[in-house]
Order: C-alpha cells, then sequence, then structure tokens
C-alpha cells in the first residue's frame, strides 16, 4: 500500500531548514488595522471587525511577502448578514497588481452563507468562483487558507481545497509571481451585489455587524519594501542551502487526497464558475481549457 505524505506535515518537518519563516498567533506580531480603528475591538486573543451604518472597518498585515501560506481562524456575521461582505485576501500594489480573495457574502436569517473566490492577474480579474460551505461558518471559528508557490495558488478551507489556480504560463497566462503581496481583511458594506444579486439590502437595525478573528499565521518569504524585485526574486527563491517548503516538489500540485477533496467540493458545493458561463465568455479563458 503506498503511503501518502501530508503537505502539512512536510511543512512541519522543513520548518528546521526553512528561512524567512513568519507564524504567530497575536495579532500584533503581524498586523495592524488599516482604516477604521475604532471598529476594531480586541477582546482577548479575539479581533473583531465591526460594520454600521458609518463605516466598516479593515486590518493589513505589516509586511508583504512573495511566496508562502496565510491562514487565519474567522466566525462570520451571525443572523441577517444580508448586504455584508467579510473579505479575506493577499494583494499587491498599483494598477497592475496580484490578488487572491476570499469574500464572504452575508445572508438573510436561515439561507446558507456563499464564499466567492477571485484571482487578478497584472491588475485582471473577473475569475469568479462561488460555493456554498459544508457548515454554518457563523457558528464557530473556521480556517481559511491561501497557498501560493511558483507552481499554484491553492484557497483552502479546515485544510480542504476549494480552488486551484494553477501555473499555466506555458499556454500564455499569465501567473502571479513577481510581485510581494500583503495579506488583508476586511468587513464593508455591499448591497449593491452580495446578497441575491443586490436584491436584499443591509437591514442597518441589525447593526453592528461584527466578524470575530483569531490564530493569525504567515508562513513565508518577508519582503522589506526598500528591497527592489530582483532582491525579492532572489532571496525569495530556494538556492543553495537555503530551502523553503513550499518549493518542495510534493507541493506543486494537489496530493491524490487534495484533489479528491477538491472534486467533492466542486461536485457538491460550486454555485458559479467563471469558466462555464458562455455569457461572459463566449471564447472560453486559455486556463478553463481543461474543464470543457
Amino acid at each position: 500500500m503506498k503511503m501518502e505524505i501530508n503537505p502539512l506535515l512536510m511543512s512541519l518537518m522543513c520548518m528546521s531548514i526553512c528561512v524567512s519563516l513568519v507564524s504567530s498567533v497575536r495579532f500584533d506580531e503581524l498586523f495592524q488595522p488599516s482604516w477604521a480603528s475604532d471598529h476594531v475591538v480586541f477582546e482577548g486573543e479575539v479581533l473583531k471587525l465591526k460594520l454600521d451604518s458609518y463605516s466598516g472597518s479593515g486590518f493589513e498585515s505589516k509586511s508583504k511577502y512573495l511566496f508562502g501560506r496565510t491562514t487565519v481562524q474567522i466566525k462570520l456575521v451571525q443572523g441577517d448578514s444580508a448586504g455584508t461582505v467579510t473579505a479575506f485576501y493577499m494583494s499587491s500594489d498599483g494598477p497592475k497588481h496580484h490578488e487572491f480573495d476570499f469574500e464572504f457574502l452575508g445572508n438573510t436569517t436561515g439561507e446558507p452563507y456563499s464564499v466567492q473566490t477571485n484571482v487578478y492577474v497584472n491588475g485582471v480579474g473577473n475569475r469568479e468562483e462561488r460555493l456554498s460551505l459544508w457548515f454554518d461558518p457563523s457558528q464557530d471559528f473556521h480556517a481559511y487558507s491561501i497557498l501560493w508557490n511558483q507552481h499554484q495558488v491553492v484557497f483552502m478551507v479546515d485544510q480542504t481545497p476549494i480552488r486551484v489556480f494553477s501555473n499555466k504560463e506555458h499556454k500564455g497566462v499569465a501567473y502571479p509571481k513577481d510581485q510581494p503581496m500583503g495579506v488583508y481583511s476586511s468587513i464593508w458594506n455591499a448591497d449593491d451585489w452580495a446578497t441575491q444579486g443586490g436584491r436584499v439590502k443591509t437591514n442597518w437595525a441589525h447593526a453592528p455587524f461584527v466578524a470575530s478573528y483569531k490564530g493569525f499565521e504567515i508562513d513565508g518569504c518577508d519582503c522589506p519594501v526598500t528591497t527592489t524585485a530582483v532582491e525579492n526574486a532572489v532571496k525569495c527563491s530556494s538556492t543553495g542551502e537555503r530551502k523553503y517548503w513550499w518549493d518542495e516538489p510534493m507541493m506543486s500540485e494537489l496530493s491524490l487526497h487534495q484533489s479528491h477533496q477538491l472534486m467533492w467540493v466542486r461536485a457538491n458545493h460550486m454555485i458559479y464558475d467563471y469558466c462555464t458561463d458562455v455569457s461572459r465568455f463566449p471564447v472560453f479563458p486559455v486556463e478553463c481549457d481543461h474543464r470543457r
């Protein structure tokens, strides 16, 4: 019987030889409020972002990173959260930026949450996927992760992959690998589109809407703002004795077990996939070839 090695276990084994690793459960070691700090509340190990009729709120990482993995545990807004969006994402700067998005779309009471993911490369997005979750994300904390290396971007929920954006440069598809990215989260009002296409508006009588966070982790190559793109590329590549766990061959694709998990998620929980939307894309994007 062939034994499969869990990538998470492999990453732990690699820590003794990896460099520039960052991992913490304390918010202030890695992050800081980015706007509306009066709507950011600390309660022990839990951070809460609030949205009311005056303002939403957000936080950002103190550094930017080129490759690695970031994870945060989130308990989403309880009750009637229609019109609200809670986002967890990575992004670089400028009009040609790269971005990886988790967007949790609010619901009316009794209706399920949905999560939308998107990938921007060189400022171009339009790669939305939307799915339902197999649990109520407002009742407890769940871990949401983004893994990023030279070969793939993997969105994970409680270590289960829900989306993979693979490097298809050999097919002429641009891949995000040259811009350090910060880690961000925010909550804001998006009732023009978030719930049932904007038909259900935010009920401010239920404000404040609160998203709770804990378990902050970033395990990546730290890129100071003073370093150039070339310097970052050299620093964040596995060369010589410097080895990053995300560059290990086994991290270049999903394991067999993870592939089966992804297939299950897509078969049972997929709501929308841009790769099958012929009204938007009469000619399918090149990266969607494998799904036709």
